[in-house]
């Protein structure tokens, strides 16, 4: 059996919870996840402004506050803080922490690859449009392949101590420890959607220890004190999720479950680079006091393709708003909703997108919304999206004007105008797995 702890389920989760981790109870693995789609092009224009950035900054000065421990427990760390720079990502971890061994994984990023390709006749057509992705190549900001675990079970077959990774998916994180202690092939599909599902459980660190749970929150125990996950995997798939012991949440079927939803499409088709895992087939048992006991899972083969994250940039947007108090707080509200809009109608300016929300009555719920009888305070929230950034900038000249000129008892106007930002979206697509080229560097 080994214990495979994740730290972190975001780039700006807590702080603390690696730590906490390691100092907290035995771990064999500690695997921190850092990206998310947009990530990757903040991470991509923090590299085109400096060669040495472009990582998640958060993981090198951690490394360097846990080494010791790493090195008295022999804990390996997973990561993928790589961003679009794993080798700087490596190096300041070196910098900081002389003493362990750093492999990196490199090729999912194809970013310079995506004229070759291009012409080469693969049109990496958007999964959400059907678009060719030539129709955006000027607008492109980074490009990047999932991979799985097993070009991580190649670094940690290095002897690393810490792996560092760019766009690896979450999962394989947790599943390339269960490749490497316990020699799973890569055609043992049961046992790798085993170790796929055990990474999903996982990967959003305490959302699966009571955190963001619906079921009797209120009673979920020392939520500021709250365990982060470990993974106890056996050799034939089966696995149990847990806690370090005197840690605050709660582990039970139920949370587990929740977890289990989390960005789920075809519960019979959770396709990874991996293989392909069939949530229909899991078994889940409460075993004791904050112990889930997962078994019965089943996996198919790998599909063929790879998906590419790739991001862009489409225009500018830009929210403000302001706050409208009791008496009739909503019909304030929305009065000045219908000046902003008559002004900009006048103006001539024309956007993608006008969109309001109505902070303390519907912005949640929409046209679910319970009836609320006269609130006693209402935040206006208006955003405008459009590729005219003049237009988008004189928008934000339109809102704190109100204050004066508009309904009574505005205010929440203290930052001034809004800022205009600029639109990343993404852009899925899938190309041939022979497309994708890993390798794998020990960073001396």
């Amino acid at each position: 059996m080994i214990r495979i702890a994740n730290g972190q389920g975001f780039w700006g989760d807590w702080l603390e919870a690696p730590v906490r981790l390691v100092e907290g109870g035995p771990i064999d693995y500690l695997i921190l996840d850092y990206l998310a789609e947009v990530t990757m092009s903040i991470v991509q224009k923090q590299k085109q402004a400096d060669p040495n950035l472009g990582y998640a900054r958060d993981f090198p000065p951690l490394i360097g506050r846990i080494a010791k421990r790493i090195r008295e427990r022999n804990i390996k760390v997973l990561a993928n803080a790589g961003g679009v720079n794993p080798i700087a990502c490596a190096k300041e971890v070196r910098r900081l922490a002389p003493d362990l061994k750093v492999a990196v994984v490199l090729g999912d990023d194809v970013f310079d690859r995506i004229d070759d390709m291009l012409s080469r006749g693969l049109e990496m057509r958007s999964m959400d449009t059907g678009e060719a992705l030539s129709t955006i190549r000027p607008r492109i900001l980074s490009a990047n392949a999932y991979i799985g675990a097993f070009p991580l079970n190649e670094a940690l077959a290095t002897g690393a101590d810490i792996v560092i990774a760019g766009r690896c998916t979450d999962t394989a994180l947790a599943l390339a420890p269960m490749i490497h202690r316990f020699g799973w092939k890569e055609d043992d599909w049961d046992l790798l959607a085993a170790g796929t599902v055990a990474g999903h459980i996982v990967e959003c660190g305490a959302q699966c220890t009571g955190g963001n749970c619906q079921i009797d929150w209120m009673n979920i125990p020392d939520l500021e004190n709250i365990g982060y996950p470990i993974v106890e995997a056996e050799p034939d798939g089966t696995f149990v999720i847990t806690k370090h012991p005197g840690t605050g949440g709660r582990i039970d079927t139920h949370v587990i479950k929740e977890q289990l939803l989390y960005e789920l499409g075809d519960p019979k088709k959770y396709i990874t680079p991996d293989c392909i895992a069939d949530f229909t087939s899991i078994q889940l048992r409460d075993d004791d006091k904050n112990r889930v006991r997962v078994s019965g899972i089943r996996g198919r083969p790998r599909t063929d393709t790879l998906k590419i994250s790739i991001s862009y940039e489409d225009g500018y947007k830009a929210i403000g708003s302001l706050v409208y108090s009791w008496p009739q707080a909503l019909e304030k509200a929305r009065a000045a909703d219908r000046i902003v809009r008559s002004r900009l109608e006048k103006l001539g300016l024309m956007f993608d997108e006008v969109y309001t929300e109505y902070l303390g009555f519907n912005a949640c719920h929409g046209p679910a919304v319970p009836n609320v009888i006269d609130p006693t305070e209402i935040q206006l929230r208006i955003g405008v999206r459009g590729h005219d950034k003049r237009a988008v900038d004189r928008f934000t000249r339109e809102l704190i004007p109100l204050v004066l000129s508009g309904p009574p008892t505005g205010t929440g106007f203290g930052d001034g105008r809004p800022p205009v930002r600029e639109i990343v979206a993404y852009w899925p697509a899938l190309v041939p797995r022979d497309e994708i080229r890993t390798r794998v560097e020990v960073v001396l």
